[in-house]
């Protein structure tokens, strides 16, 4: 009993000491906001993030300024994290990605407003099926890639603020109920091989609300709003915070890199939790160096740091803790540079830059079938994220995802056709 009391205990320091470093992220963002900004710019531009359309791409950055895109950042990331430690969850790689990508996407696409109906359709869920909400809260926080459609109805689509925002807000709760289900069978299609599940599930979930919505007459108009003001100041920013990780995964690993070589053995096909797999230190350093990578990557391109850039550096970095790791991530990404420079998409703008990041989606197709593999799987995703995002009006932040997915569903049957020949 005495050894129970005493192992419960040590997971809980754990438990602790890690959301207390996932909360280091989002606190300097919060307290930078109010450095880099005044309270009256900060809120006025908190008010000009809620009420815009949030479709891709929306950067926050450029619509409501540097200090409220902070804050609204920290506040949605701090909120999450908060709801990890209430519900006492044990943390986990995917618990990890799930953080880091809410975080990323809160530059573009999510608010402090849209994102708490799918939350709330979550819990009505978990209350239905009496199950408890640690089951499905991970796949909630991916969801909230649903969010614009809450905002779009609520704010863009010329109702009045009494009936749309009741209207919108429904549309996030109905997400939330049936998002869980969904992706369960979705994840059936492509083999584990899509580690952006959740963007599959949402681009298909997505277009039935986008078509719902042109059949009422409700438009969704483009959007391409994207900043160029804060390069500079987001590259020293993450060149610090990734060292920072990749020291204290060093720390943590007896100050040794030893055991990495073993962490990219690992296909990164779902389920590929690093830190049951590896332990804690690998995998933050780990999520160290495939932000380096992405740094890279974005820099190669020629692309400034605006937020869906950012978002996507911190987005790989999350699932640098379920998935990814530079072996089977770094041909993708050449895949999607080759397309780029071959086709007729600019290599410099930014849809085709976060199709290089989150191209990495597919990274375990590289994985259990080797480079060139991988290579044609990034050639294949850009060809098709520039394409599907009509279908479902851009109201699914992980476009990507849903392209991701529909390629590896194509390519996990073939390539294992070819393998069971062999």
């Amino acid at each position: 009993m005495q050894q129970n009391k005493s192992n419960d205990a040590e997971i809980t320091l754990e438990r602790h000491a890690i959301l207390l470093l996932l909360s280091i992220l989002p606190l300097c963002f919060l307290i930078l906001a109010f450095i880099f900004d005044t309270p009256g710019n900060i809120f006025s531009g908190i008010y000009n993030i809620v009420i815009s359309p949030d479709v891709l791409l929306t950067d926050y950055l450029e619509v409501g300024g540097l200090g409220a895109s902070l804050l609204n950042v920290s506040i949605i990331s701090l909120i999450n994290i908060f709801i990890i430690y209430k519900l006492e969850m044990r943390i986990t790689g995917s618990v990890i990605a799930a953080i880091l990508t809410v975080t990323g996407f809160s530059f573009f696409g999510k608010t402090i407003f849209n994102i708490l109906p799918i939350y709330l359709g979550g819990f009505l869920y978990v209350k239905y099926h009496n199950i408890p909400y640690n089951n499905i809260i991970v796949t909630i926080i991916f969801s909230t890639c649903l969010s614009p459609a809450v905002s779009q109805i609520a704010f863009s689509a010329g109702l009045p603020l009494y009936a749309g925002i009741p209207l919108g807000m429904m549309i996030g709760v109905v997400t939330g109920f049936v998002i869980t289900p969904l992706s369960s069978n979705m994840s059936k299609l492509h083999g584990g091989n899509n580690l952006y599940n959740v963007g599959l599930t949402a681009g298909v979930l997505g277009t039935i609300i986008y078509s719902i919505m042109k059949s009422y007459g409700i438009v969704i108009e483009k959007q391409l709003i994207l900043s160029s003001e804060y390069d500079m100041f987001f590259r020293i920013f993450l060149l610090i915070y990734f060292i920072l990780l990749i020291a204290i995964g060093f720390i943590i690993n007896n100050n040794s890199f030893k055991g990495y070589g073993k962490l990219l053995k690992f296909s990164g096909k779902l389920i590929s939790d690093y830190t049951q797999l590896t332990g804690f230190g690998l995998t933050f350093i780990n999520m160290g160096i495939m932000g380096f990578i992405g740094m890279i990557f974005s820099y190669l391109a020629g692309g400034l740091l605006n937020g869906p850039i950012i978002g996507g550096i911190i987005t790989v970095a999350g699932f640098s803790a379920f998935g990814n790791h530079p072996k089977n991530s770094i041909p993708v990404m050449v895949g999607v540079f080759i397309c780029a420079i071959t086709g007729i998409w600019d290599i410099q703008s930014t849809p085709v830059i976060i199709a290089g990041l989150f191209g990495t989606t597919l990274a375990p197709i590289t994985g259990n079938y080797g480079i060139f593999a991988g290579v044609f799987a990034g050639f294949l995703h850009l060809c098709l994220v520039m394409n599907v995002g009509v279908v479902h009006g851009g109201i699914n932040l992980y476009n990507n995802g849903f392209a991701g997915g529909l390629v590896a569903s194509v390519l996990f049957p073939l390539f294992e056709s070819f393998r069971r020949k062999s």
